[in-house]
């Protein structure tokens, strides 16, 4: 019955962690660049674009394509920041609790 208490305190602990982690990660942002900077993008924590910068030297009519191109490039770049920053953050949460063999937290 002693395991089963301290289970459920661990269980517990970690609820509140996970509380925290999820407030940490939504106030968060990260920024994806591509094209050496020439575009970047902002997101949120919840993977929101938040902000949108073009250099004007792209801004040509012949140029759409490669503006397309560097906007997805750093979408995906801001992205990749953002999973494994959730990433830290959920291993820092699940640090604590003992999972069987073979179990990892949702991440």
């Amino acid at each position: 019955m002693t395991d089963l208490m301290g289970l459920m305190k661990q269980a517990q602990a970690m609820q509140q962690k996970m509380g925290e982690a999820q407030e940490k990660l939504a106030a968060s942002q990260v920024v994806g660049e591509a094209g050496a900077g020439l575009v970047t993008l902002t997101l949120s924590g919840k993977g929101e674009m938040r902000a949108l910068s073009i250099d004007p030297s792209l801004l040509n009519p012949t140029e759409g394509e490669v503006v397309e191109d560097l906007v997805m490039a750093a979408y995906n770049d801001a992205k990749r920041k953002m999973e494994a920053m959730q990433q830290d953050v959920m291993k820092d949460v699940a640090g604590g609790l003992q999972l069987p063999p073979g179990m990892s937290m949702p991440g």
